[in-house]
C-alpha cells in the first residue's frame, strides 16, 4: 500500500509503470511473491494479457523471469519466430510487454516439439512435428537458445540423425535431478532414448529395457529421481495399462505397474501425468478415466472420472495442466479433440468445474491445443491456438503449505549488478514440475528464480539464475545457483525471495548497487507567511508566499 501512496503524492515515481492501476499494482504485490494477500477488490477468474503480437504457442518461463513464447505462424502449423513477453515493474505479466526474440535456424519451425530449460538457463528444443507447413513432418532438428545473447544455434539429432532418429517428431523429454536432460523418441515408433550434455553439445544413447515405443507418451519427474512413463497403444497394440520407470543411475526401464483401466484412446493419445507436491501423481486419461500413482508406494489407483458437461463426456487427450500454489491441479478437457473445452480443479480426491476463460472463446477451444505455464506470481498463463490469438492469466492458484516452499541457506547480502553471485538452499526446484502436457510440449518450471523487489520503488526484476546444481524436486533437497542481478535493478534496500513453481520463500533483505540510482525526492520545506493578524503556513519544494501575504 505504500507504494501506492507515494506515487499518488505526486510524479516522483511516476517514472515507471509501476501506478497504471492501482488494482493492478496491490495485486501484484500480492501475488509476486508466490501467495495471496489482502486486495482492494476482488479479481476475475480470469485476466487478459496485453495482445501477443502474433499466434502464441509454446511458452517458456527462463530464468529471468521473462516468457519466450513461440509464435505457430497464421496458419497453425509453426514457424521460426518467438516473443519475449517481460513483466511489468510492478511484477504483472498481464500488463507485461512483448518484444521479438531471436528466430529459429533456417528450416527449422516446429509446432509441438521435445523441450526443456537447461541446468545453465538455456533452452533446448528438439524434433517436431508439422515444421512451418501444413503436411505433417517428423523432423529431427533442434535448436538452442541463449537468453544472454538471445541467439539460437543448431544442435545435431543423437547418432546424427540415424537409424531410430531420424524422425524425433513431438518427443517425450524431461530435465532430469541432475539438469540433464532426457530425450525419448517418437517419430520412428521405436525405444530409443538419449542424454544431451550441454557443455559438449553430444548425446549418449540410454534407456535399455523400454517394454513399448515412445511415441504419443510423456515422462514424468519423481520425487525419488526416477521418470514415469505411462504407456500408450499407439504403436498398434491398442489401449494400455502398462507403465515403467526410468532409473537414471542404471540407465534401464522397468515396470512401474499397471493403471487400474486404459488412459489412452484408440489413437493412443493421453492426457499429462501431473506430480503434485503431496507426491501422487495424477495421470489424465483421452477416454475420460484418470488414475492416481502413489510414488512412496509405486502403486496405481483409481482416480474420479472426468465430469459430463451439456451431455458429453470430458477427456484430456493431449491436454494441459499447472500445478497451483495451494497444490490442486488446474487442468483443461474437452469431448475428444473437439470443441468445446472445460477448465477444472483436482485437489487429490474431488475434480470440480471452474468458470471458463474469458478471452479466448472457449466454444472454438480443445485440449489438445492448449498451453499453459505456472509463472512467478503464482498465476498460470495459457493460450489456445483457436483462441483466437489471446491469452490469459488464471488467478485462483491460494496459498501453498508452509513446508512447500523454498528456504534460502547462504546469500550474499551486499549485490552489485551484473556481477555473478552464489545462493543455496533447500526445495530450491520445487517439489514438482510445475507445467505439464505430454509428447507435444514439455515446459516445466522445476528450477529457482531469484526475485527483487527495491523496497522504495516497488521496481520488481528477476536476477537472472543460471548453473543449477540440481533440479531435484525431492522434499528437502539442498542445491544451489548462480545469479546476476540485471543492470535495470533499482539500488537501494530491496526484499529478494527464490521462487519455484510459483511458490515463493520467506523475504531477506539485501543491498543493490551498480543499478538504476533513483533520484532524491525534492526535499519540501515549510514557511509561514502573515497578513495583519493572519499567519499561515506554506509547505512546498519552493514554498512562496500567497498574493496579500508577506514572509514572517
Amino acid at each position: 500500500m505504500r507504494l501506492v501512496i507515494e506515487a499518488l503524492r505526486g510524479d516522483y515515481f511516476m517514472r515507471r509503470d509501476v501506478v497504471v492501476t492501482m488494482v493492478l499494482v496491490l495485486f501484484a504485490l500480492a501475488m509476486g511473491v508466490g501467495a495471496r494477500g489482502a486486495s482492494s477488490a476482488p479479481l476475475p477468474t480470469w485476466q487478459s494479457v496485453s495482445a501477443a503480437p502474433g499466434d502464441p504457442g509454446a511458452m517458456f518461463l527462463m530464468t529471468d523471469g521473462q516468457v519466450l513464447v513461440s509464435d505457430q505462424g497464421p496458419s497453425n502449423a509453426g514457424s521460426s519466430g518467438w516473443w519475449l513477453l517481460t513483466p511489468s515493474a510492478s511484477g504483472s505479466y498481464a500488463q507485461g510487454t512483448w518484444s521479438v526474440a531471436a528466430s529459429l535456424p533456417t528450416g527449422y519451425g516446429p509446432l509441438y516439439f521435445a523441450s526443456g530449460v537447461l541446468a545453465d538457463g538455456r533452452l533446448l528444443i528438439e524434433g517436431g512435428e508439422f515444421n512451418g507447413t501444413a503436411t505433417w513432418s517428423g523432423t529431427n532438428q533442434g535448436a538452442i537458445y541463449d537468453p544472454v545473447a538471445n541467439q539460437w544455434a543448431p544442435v545435431s539429432p543423437p547418432q546424427g540423425g540415424q537409424g531410430c532418429w531420424a524422425h524425433i517428431a513431438d518427443a517425450p523429454s524431461v530435465v532430469l535431478a541432475t539438469g540433464v536432460f532426457l530425450l525419448g523418441d517418437s517419430g520412428s515408433a521405436t525405444t530409443c532414448q538419449a542424454l544431451f550434455d550441454e557443455s559438449s553439445a553430444t548425446w549418449t544413447s540410454t534407456g535399455t529395457g523400454k517394454a513399448d515405443p515412445n511415441t504419443e507418451e510423456g515422462f514424468t519427474l519423481l520425487p525419488n529421481g526416477k521418470v514415469l512413463d505411462v504407456n500408450t497403444g499407439s504403436s498398434g497394440a491398442g489401449p494400455s495399462t502398462n507403465s515403467e520407470v526410468y532409473d537414471p543411475a542404471s540407465g534401464t526401464w522397468t515396470s512401474a505397474g499397471h493403471t487400474p483401466t486404459a488412459l489412452d484412446d484408440a489413437s493412443g493419445e493421453v492426457g499429462p501425468a501431473t506430480l503434485m507436491p503431496t507426491g501422487e501423481v495424477f495421470a489424465e486419461g483421452a477416454t475420460g478415466a484418470t488414475a492416481l500413482f502413489d510414488t512412496s508406494s509405486a502403486t496405481w489407483s483409481p482416480g474420479p472420472s472426468m465430469p459430463v458437461v451439456n451431455g458429453a463426456q470430458m477427456t484430456a487427450t493431449d491436454s494441459c495442466s499447472a500445478v497451483l500454489p495451494d497444490g490442486n491441479v488446474l487442468f483443461n478437457a474437452s469431448p475428444g479433440m473437439n470443441p468445446p473445452t472445460a477448465w477444472f480443479l483436482f485437489d487429490g480426491t474431488r475434480i470440480t468445474p471452474v468458470p471458463n476463460d474469458v478471452g479466448m472463446a472457449s466454444t472454438r477451444e480443445q485440449s489438445n491445443y492448449c498451453n499453459a505455464l505456472i509463472l512467478p506470481t503464482g498465476q498460470v498463463l495459457v493460450n489456445d491456438r483457436n483462441g483466437p490469438r489471446s491469452m490469459e492469466v488464471y488467478n485462483g492458484g491460494g496459498v501453498p503449505a508452509a513446508t512447500w516452499r523454498p528456504s534460502i541457506r547462504t546469500l550474499p547480502t551486499q549485490l552489485v549488478a551484473r556481477t555473478p553471485y552464489t545462493l543455496s538452499g533447500t526445495q530450491l526446484s520445487g517439489l514438482d514440475q510445475g507445467s505439464y502436457f505430454g509428447d507435444d510440449l514439455t515446459n516445466a518450471t522445476n528450477y529457482p528464480l531469484v526475485q527483487l523487489r527495491n523496497d522504495r520503488t516497488g521496481q520488481v526484476t528477476y536476477a537472472r539464475t543460471f548453473d543449477f546444481s540440481s533440479t531435484s524436486i525431492t522434499p528437502g533437497a539442498s542445491s544451489s545457483t548462480s545469479f546476476v542481478v540485471p543492470a535495470s535493478a533499482d539500488d537501494g534496500p530491496s526484499t529478494l525471495r527464490v521462487i519455484a513453481n510459483g511458490i515463493a520463500s520467506a523475504p531477506r533483505t539485501v543491498t543493490v548497487a551498480g543499478g538504476v540510482v533513483e533520484p532524491t525526492p525534492p526535499r519540501r520545506t515549510s514557511i509561514f507567511c502573515v497578513r495583519g493578524h493572519t499567519t499561515r503556513r506554506v509547505t512546498a519544494v519552493n514554498p512562496r508566499c500567497p498574493v496579500g501575504y508577506r514572509r514572517k
